[in-house]
């Protein structure tokens, strides 16, 4: 007898949180932040090298911008952290304008197996992007750098490391009021006044990179 109740209450609770979670207003898609299987932390190694075709049709590769501090930002049109940053404000442009000055590259990459050139196209032209993004569907560059959401961020030193890698922020569904902060500017801050990044690695979140099988 006390085995089946038991096993009655045990149902009960499962149902119980199946019915919570169906009422949630959240997004549709929750921001992952569990890490990549064989994922090696990135920061204190060497920006892996690559060449890639930007959507707008130019060939870009890391090594052109030797000598640069160079943001990557992993990009896709249909996730709604993403959009987030592309909304009110812009985040991402925002940062992009204030530092283009800075001796820093800004580089969006899309390592969405489905991703389409032209809805890519679409997105630059219509947010007026101040940069490219780099075709990466056959996730080659994505995984040689462990990209795991998006927006995942790296930023590369001048003399080719990974300074930081992580999340844009500290606030994943954009509610923070108090605390709030922008790991990218404040590590770009650091780095363009000639000062170690002391924030290096954080988790990133955001919608999981949909790479090629």
């Amino acid at each position: 007898m006390k085995n089946k109740i038991f096993a009655m209450l045990a149902v009960l609770a499962v149902s119980v949180v199946v019915l919570i979670g169906c009422e949630s207003k959240e997004p549709s898609e929750e921001p992952s932040t569990e890490p990549s299987e064989g994922l090696e932390p990135a920061v204190a190694r060497k920006a892996p090298e690559f060449t890639l075709n930007s959507f707008d049709g130019k060939m870009i590769s890391l090594s052109d911008y030797k000598g640069k501090i160079v943001v990557l930002e992993w990009f896709n049109y249909e996730c709604p952290f993403v959009l987030r940053h592309y909304g009110n404000p812009p985040t991402m442009i925002e940062l992009a304008n204030k530092y283009k000055g800075k001796n820093v590259v800004w580089l969006a990459i899309n390592s969405t197996n489905h991703a389409t050139p032209e809805l890519n196209i679409e997105f630059a032209e219509k947010r007026k992007l101040p940069y490219p993004i780099l075709d990466d569907r056959s996730g080659t560059v994505g995984r040689a750098y462990g990209a795991r959401t998006t927006p995942h961020m790296y930023i590369i030193d001048t003399k080719g490391s990974i300074a930081y890698q992580g999340a844009i922020d500290n606030d994943e569904r954009g509610r923070k009021r108090r605390g709030f902060i922008n790991y990218v500017d404040k590590a770009l801050a650091e780095l363009t006044s000639g000062k170690e990044v002391t924030t290096t690695d954080t988790m990133p979140y955001g919608c999981t990179v949909k790479y090629a099988r």
